[in-house]
């Protein structure tokens, strides 16, 4: 059988996690003694791996410091290890249509994020996910997007080639990562970019909703 690969982005794309970055980024900030940035700053920042994100953030920062801001941004504030302390769901739609295209025997399901693994792997425990993707790439090791490593690395796993592939996410280094790689780029509407930002970094198509993305991967 001819299997597209469908690769997804996390954040802003599968899971609404922005109050629980922007919290851990105005920790991380704090923690170091300086002015946390605004919040839509923080959220322009999503999708970069977190190092390349704080010395987006704070460039001026020496390098030690920006170190110990990603290491207090990777541990969390306080508040996210209590129970009901993370406000991170999933889309409306994300949990029904990720289910339904793990059942399909064209596609192959893969993450593609800047997210740790250990925060994907939190994920996946928590709605049942482990058995639906058949590759996870992180910055844990892979380069940052818009860097193509982690699409090209997930191509090399799953043998399927560029192609037959589809990179989904809400920013422009999702785009830029995808049109690098030489896979169709697909922009969500709903995620943490501004949309013309997301056309404008080369998206091929745009979806509002999990019913249009569906539609999409069924006709690519």
């Amino acid at each position: 059988m001819n299997r597209r690969l469908v690769l997804f982005d996390c954040d802003g794309t599968l899971v609404d996690s922005q109050h629980d970055i922007v919290a851990a980024m105005t920790h991380a900030f704090e923690s170091v003694g300086l002015a946390a940035p605004e919040r839509a700053r923080t959220l322009s920042i999503v999708g970069l791996s977190v190092p390349e994100a704080i010395a987006a953030l704070a460039p001026h920062a020496p390098s030690a410091t920006q170190s110990a801001m990603a290491h207090a941004f990777r541990a969390g504030t306080p508040q996210q290890h209590t129970p009901g302390g993370r406000s991170d769901p999933l889309y409306p739609g994300a949990l029904d249509h990720i289910a339904a295209l793990a059942t399909r025997d064209d596609l192959v399901l893969g993450v593609a994020t800047g997210k740790s693994r250990r925060g994907v792997l939190r994920l996946f425990d928590r709605y049942g996910w482990h058995d639906h993707f058949a590759t996870i790439q992180t910055a844990d090791t892979n380069p940052s997007k818009p860097h193509p490593g982690m699409i090209e690395t997930a191509l090399a796993e799953t043998g399927i080639d560029a192609a037959k592939c589809l990179m989904i996410g809400d920013t422009t280094f999702d785009m830029a990562m995808a049109r690098a790689a030489g896979v169709t780029a697909i922009g969500v509407t709903w995620g943490y970019h501004p949309v013309d930002a997301i056309r404008a970094a080369g998206a091929h198509t745009l979806v509002s909703d999990f019913d249009s993305l569906t539609r999409v991967i069924t006709e690519a």
